[in-house]
């Protein structure tokens, strides 16, 4: 066991378990012993999270693995560790008492083990938080709801209380206080008020007035930073979605995602220069190729950001998006919310729901040359008596655009920057199978398996129909389901650069 954490100073940013604890005996000591209690099971979510890692990634140091006796023992450079093989099962909640073995040293903390693997690393602090997030989140939501929400602006998504289901940096917020987190993060259920800045016309890059609508969060800093921005009061009171950063109005306005200087999971949330320009010219792309499926990609109607020094700015910038519809449910809410699981009455029919109207639009919209990232937080389901009826797509600055393709489907590709235009079919496979096969299919396939008792084998088979009939059908069956490499990625010297690990098909049997 790791060695009793000192009491860090009150002002600390980016806090640890300890450094949370401190701050909700002074802040909030309604939650203090739910956080005590929550604290725990969130150190071995975390920690079954990271040795999923440690059985599938190509970690640094790692030399070799095997398996013995249901354990998997991971060979590096410098030691082996060792922990029972059933604990790295993703999208299930490991037992409590997980401890993993290094060079013979037991620890439950995923942070010390961290430490231990890849001393030089940072990456520790980043699950140390993560920890401290993850039970901060349980302590806020000790009861999972027994019936839906109503279909209220951003609601639904405020029922996810684990975040990312693979990541163990799943609850970092790397530069929030404790404080931040209960009033920002949306898992606390806040509603919130963006700032409106008013900048300088010649200082704008995009379209309607300029003005930027900043998260709270980041307002203060642009401010201290650039005090030519100027205050023009506040919006309406909004919701954050599953993102943080992203938020809907309460009188059911289009939704904003805003910039924020905040690592969560793998990345600083901001909005690129080339995701403002995109996101208008994509999305009428878009409008044209799904008008025929039932598949509806929520349009960006306006982006705008503040030219500094360096050009349109990541970090001042926002973007204006089209709302779902009154009830729809991110799948990432619906796989792990037992409200909705329950209201599914046969499972085999549900995922030929989803096939119909998510797995075989997805394939079809990649034979006409457009690879969309549809992961449980950007892919929303319409649902009617617990069935899919249509699937919602949103955030484009994911997806990949081959333009050979759309000009043999009779759409020639609009200018685009960035990295969304490629020549290369395999990486616009890959950026569906890892999405929508690789998370999506296993979680709920996973979900459907625990809680309604179905044949996973027989939900594959199902998955794999939905999915015959396009130039790409045989590869989505049957080449290995890739999986990006999360942690591996941040323990990179570039952790922005892919990686990916690539996992047995499920589907090959029946291709």
């Amino acid at each position: 066991m790791p060695p009793p954490t000192p009491t860090p100073p009150p002002h600390r940013h980016t806090a640890d378990p300890a450094h949370t604890r401190h701050q909700l005996a002074e802040t909030r000591p309604d939650l203090l012993q739910r956080y005590d209690q929550a604290l725990p099971a969130a150190r071995t979510a975390i920690l079954a999270r990271l040795l999923i890692a440690c059985e599938t990634e190509p970690l640094p140091a790692v030399t070799s693995r095997h398996h013995h006796h249901g354990r998997t023992h991971v060979h590096l450079t410098h030691g082996t560790l060792s922990y029972p093989t059933s604990a790295a099962t993703p999208f299930t909640e490991p037992p409590p008492g997980l401890t993993a073995t290094f060079n013979g040293t037991p620890t439950d903390d995923p942070a010390h083990l961290t430490t231990l693997l890849w001393p030089t690393s940072p990456l520790a602090t980043e699950i140390a938080n993560s920890v401290a997030n993850l039970a901060l989140a349980r302590a806020a939501n000790p009861t999972p709801p027994t019936t839906p929400p109503p279909a209220a602006p951003g609601l639904a998504e405020q029922l996810l209380t684990d975040g990312h289901p693979l990541h163990p940096c799943c609850r970092t917020r790397t530069g929030m206080t404790v404080t931040d987190v209960l009033a920002y993060a949306p898992e606390h259920h806040p509603v919130i008020r963006l700032q409106r800045l008013r900048v300088p016309p010649e200082r704008w890059h995009g379209g309607g007035e300029p003005v930027l609508l900043a998260h709270p969060w980041q307002a203060t800093r642009l401010r201290e930073q650039y005090p030519w921005l100027t205050t023009d009061g506040t919006t309406g009171p909004v919701r954050p979605l599953m993102s943080l950063r992203t938020v809907a109005p309460l009188d059911g306005g289009p939704h904003i995602k805003t910039a924020v200087d905040i690592q969560m999971t793998s990345a600083v949330r901001t909005v690129s220069p080339a995701a403002v320009d995109n996101g208008p010219r994509l999305s009428a792309l878009l409008h044209n190729l799904t008008a025929d499926l039932p598949l509806d990609v929520l349009t960006e109607t306006a982006a705008g950001a503040v030219i500094t020094d360096h050009g349109p700015d990541r970090r001042l910038a926002h973007l204006i998006r089209q709302a779902p519809p009154p009830g729809a449910v991110p799948l990432g809410v619906l796989t792990t919310t037992p409200a909705y699981l329950t209201a599914i009455t046969d499972p085999y029919t549900f995922m030929k729901d989803l096939g119909q109207v998510l797995f075989a639009p997805l394939a079809r919209l990649l034979e006409r040359g457009v690879a969309l990232e549809a992961h449980g937080q950007n892919t929303l389901l319409l649902l009617h008596d617990g069935r899919p009826v249509r699937t919602l797509y949103r955030d484009l600055g994911g997806v990949r655009v081959h333009p050979g393709r759309l000009t043999t489907a009779g759409h020639p590709m609009p200018p685009l920057h960035g990295d969304l235009p490629t020549d290369d079919h395999t990486e616009l496979r890959t950026k569906l199978a890892a999405a929508a096969l690789a998370t999506v299919a296993r979680q709920t396939i996973t979900a459907l398996t625990h809680h309604h008792h179905a044949d996973p084998d027989r939900l594959w088979q199902i998955t794999a129909a939905a999915l015959h009939g396009t130039t790409d059908t045989r590869a989505l069956l049957t080449d290995p389901l890739p999986v990006k490499a999360t942690t591996a990625m941040r323990l990179a010297t570039n952790p922005l650069h892919d990686q990916w690990t690539h996992l047995p098909n499920p589907m090959a049997a029946h291709a």
